[in-house]
């Protein structure tokens, strides 16, 4: 039995623990016993929403709510995309915060007229400062409780996004952000690394060939790695 701070109540089988496939991404509740962790894919449906394989949100009030309570300012005439990888991990709170946040500032008022039927509401679609783009949620990413990720801002594979931090500009592959601006505080791995991993790409492989090479992407193997590719 596995129990206590942080980790929920449930069983596993000893002598299947290293054979134990990966559940199916589609699946709402994947750890059996706790209906605190959720797939996205199983939760969100949304079409300015895509969401990778295994990606999921943990959140004790029920993750079924990821979209309500945690993309904000999500408008439809808008049009911005939020873009989520493979394999991300995001913890209770986290916020992502999309362009429909924004509100004009280079005239006389910052007041959002359109949004209230005065105005064209294009023109809250044009590239600029009101509106920065989709949002980029790369694979294999980590994304702390109460993190806030801004507008248009795009996170790189194997990102770590710590507790609270305010993530205001794009963050670079295998990077660890965290503070309020957020800063890159160190990089997870060499340069050299980071460049073979991105090639390697172990999350775009099928569940059973990821099941056997666990080890080696877990314990940090390259040499592993190189052989599996």
């Amino acid at each position: 039995m596995i129990e206590g701070r942080g980790f929920p109540p449930f069983a596993f089988e000893a002598n299947t623990i290293e054979t134990m496939p990966l559940p199916d991404p589609s699946t709402r509740h994947p750890i059996p016993g706790w209906k605190g962790t959720a797939f996205l894919k199983a939760v969100v449906d949304h079409p300015l929403i895509a969401v990778g394989d295994y990606s999921y949100y943990d959140d004790s009030r029920g993750p079924e709510h990821f979209v309500a309570r945690c993309v904000r300012y999500h408008f439809d005439f808008i049009g911005d995309r939020l873009i989520i990888g493979k394999f991300v991990a995001i913890a209770q709170a986290a916020q992502f915060i999309m362009n429909g946040a924004n509100h004009p500032i280079g005239g006389f008022s910052t007041y959002p007229f359109q949004m209230f039927g005065l105005g064209d509401p294009s023109d809250l679609k044009r590239p600029g400062p009101n509106n920065r783009g989709d949002m980029v949620i790369g694979n294999d990413v980590w994304i702390g409780r109460e993190a806030v990720i801004m507008p248009g801002v795009t996170i790189g594979d194997g990102a770590i996004i710590g507790t609270r931090a305010q993530v205001t500009k794009d963050v670079p592959a295998y990077a660890v952000v965290a503070g309020n601006p957020g800063r890159v505080v160190k990089m997870r791995f060499a340069p050299e690394i980071v460049a073979e991993l991105l090639a390697i790409r172990w999350w775009d492989w099928e569940a059973d060939r990821i099941a056997r090479h666990v080890d080696a992407i877990q314990g940090a193997d390259i040499d592993a790695l190189r052989r599996a590719v």
